[in-house]
């Protein structure tokens, strides 16, 4: 598993289409489980977990779920942690869902790129 992560419009997917050009990817706020469990790649993965939510399933095993049915899958999705705390009960929900799944999706990679204006900065290569 590859992850790339950053803040919302600093280039990632355009760096993701650059780094894998061979990988067909989905959308995570349009791909149901089956697409997830088998996509090559996945572009705001963030927007999977926010659906995910808004429907009532539990995600808290989702970072183990993917890891165990799709560990080759290369992920691009928003930090979401930074900034002001939302007012919104289910906002601050979805924040921190989205910080622990991608915190276990991270310690699983192989690599995590970190994209801040458009620059990709390999945070982690094991």
């Amino acid at each position: 598993m590859k992850m790339i992560i950053g803040g919302a419009f600093q280039g990632k997917t355009l760096l993701a289409n650059k780094i894998y050009p061979e990988i067909v990817w989905v959308n995570g706020g349009d791909a149901d489980w089956e697409m997830i469990a088998s996509a090559q790649g996945i572009l705001s993965f963030h927007e999977f977990i926010r659906k995910e939510m808004q429907t009532g399933n539990d995600v808290s095993e989702l970072a183990e779920r993917l890891i165990q049915v799709n560990p080759q899958v290369v992920l691009v999705s928003n930090e979401v942690g930074y900034g002001i705390v939302p007012i919104d009960a289910f906002d601050r929900a979805y924040r921190e869902a989205v910080g622990r799944v991608c915190t276990k999706l991270a310690a699983y990679s192989t690599q995590v790129t970190r994209v801040v204006c458009g620059i990709g900065t390999v945070i982690k290569d094991a």
